[in-house]
């Protein structure tokens, strides 16, 4: 993306003059203007630029969300959703200023329902603080980006994680949601039941519209029972070549693995110095199973033989809690030890996604353009559904290190594209990704901004994003 590709949004003084006013009086010491939170408030993740709401509102209940998306909307001022700020893809970014909706007080669980394996919850609600509070009913929620974002934003940027291989993402996993549309109204688009055919799918189309199409202020959750046991260990291979085609294999076999996580050498580097791995400096894949506890043994041990076939190994599994966890760990810091390859650089995070059967290939040109352009860029996958992310490691105010990254991050899209894949697996488009969205879907495109134009006439909800109206 070059940052003139930013879609430019025409403020409306007047109306935002106006709404600033009316919430300010009505939401009270809920309502804020000073330019720190304003800046708190938008993009802040990469470099793309920082463009701050002229306010920060702060509902708790969809009927405060409503009122506040009805002022917007009587005085054509942008509205734009805000959870807890980790998108990658400037999604919270305000290029034509209007209201911050900061939804993390909407924070309730407000059903549980075991039996039926799901749950409701409000957008503020991170996945951490529901794991946590479901616990003792021997459920869990399985999606995991890494970070402890809110529910709200994972549906609306349509998230997914480590253990997408065996759960999916979030699209598979919300059942219904509560939204409040461009015109002040609030919608349920569906029943608790596990499947329905019953008119237009809304559900979906809300799950990932990144705000553009209205406020999610509920969301009905499937769950699943906590393992019995669970098996999990590292195995090094000689190349990446080598690892996805282990990977491949294991799927084919139909062991049901749960998660499935390559880093490639650079990245191992970086694990070993920054959390004390003692792990050959060479691609490895992180492995873990659920089941029963001769169930992990056995897809455990049959892993191995695969790896083995493909020059992989040792791999060294464990069932022990204390043990898996410092993997796990070691494997969610990656950002942070990413740093130690370039101290004081930042790192521009990127993913794409191909068939997991060129997903070798498209990794290992990727590998050759990294070292092409003389870039720091260690690379981490979610292998088993071909989804990958590279982290540009640069000076985020050297203008020609980012015209650099920028040609790089568009060759790799255009890359997974060409493979019959697509720019984004999990990040979204928002404003990062847009001038590659027509050349992944095409017409299609066309019909994007039908809806778009049918649901939010004036342009209100998350204006600039996805791609451009015209």
């Amino acid at each position: 993306m070059a940052l003139s590709d930013l879609i430019k949004v025409e403020r409306n003084e007047a109306g935002i003059a106006a709404a600033l006013g009316i919430l300010k009086q009505r939401l009270g010491d809920r309502f804020q203007t000073g330019q720190d939170i304003r800046r708190q408030h938008a993009h802040t993740t990469t470099y793309i630029p920082n463009q701050a709401p002229d306010g920060v509102a702060f509902p708790r209940s969809t009927e405060e969300v409503q009122e506040i998306v009805r002022v917007c909307a009587e005085h054509r001022v942008p509205v734009i959703p805000f959870g807890t700020g980790t998108s990658l893809e400037g999604q919270t970014n305000a290029p034509g200023g209007g209201i911050s909706v900061d939804l993390m007080q909407l924070d309730r669980v407000l059903a549980v329902n075991p039996e039926d394996l799901d749950c409701t919850v409000e957008p503020g609600v991170t996945r951490e603080a529901l794991n946590t509070y479901i616990r003792d009913t021997g459920l869990f929620f399985p999606i995991d980006p890494g970070a402890n974002a809110s529910l709200g934003g994972m549906a609306a940027t349509r998230a997914s994680g480590t253990n997408a291989v065996r759960y999916g993402t979030m699209r598979e996993n919300v059942l219904a949601v509560t939204a409040v549309m461009a015109d002040g109204r609030a919608i349920t688009t569906a029943r608790r039941a596990k499947k329905t055919s019953a008119g237009y799918d809304l559900t979906r189309l809300l799950v990932g519209s990144e705000g553009t199409l209205g406020i999610i202020t509920s969301m009905t959750l499937k769950l699943y029972g906590i393992p019995q046991a669970i098996s999990g260990g590292v195995c090094p291979f000689p190349t990446v070549e080598d690892a996805c085609n282990a990977v491949i294999a294991t799927i084919q076999m139909g062991i049901p693995v749960a998660r499935i996580e390559l880093v490639n050498a650079l990245q191992m580097r970086a694990l070993k110095n920054y959390s004390k791995l003692e792990y050959p400096e060479s691609p490895c894949l992180f492995v873990e199973f659920h089941g029963s506890e001769a169930g992990v043994a056995e897809q455990a041990e049959s892993f191995g033989e695969i790896a083995a076939e493909f020059g992989g190994g040792p791999f060294l599994w464990t069932k022990v809690a204390e043990e898996r966890a410092k993997l796990w760990k070691a494997r969610h810091d990656a950002y942070w030890a990413s740093q130690t390859l370039r101290p004081g650089a930042k790192g521009l995070s990127t993913d794409v996604c191909v068939p997991i059967s060129r997903l070798a290939e498209c990794i290992a040109e990727t590998e050759a353009d990294i070292a092409r352009m003389g870039l720091i860029a260690p690379i981490v996958g979610h292998v088993g559904d071909g989804n990958f992310h590279v982290l540009v490691l640069m000076d985020m105010e050297n203008a020609q290190e980012i015209a650099k990254s920028e040609e790089f991050v568009a060759r790799l899209n255009m890359r997974a594209i060409g493979m019959n894949g697509t720019c984004t697996g999990e990040h979204g488009i928002g404003q990062g990704k847009l001038a590659f969205l027509e050349s992944e879907l095409g017409e299609s495109v066309d019909f994007m901004r039908m809806i778009k134009v049918a649901l939010d006439p004036q342009n209100i909800m998350n204006p600039g994003k996805i791609f451009p109206l015209a």
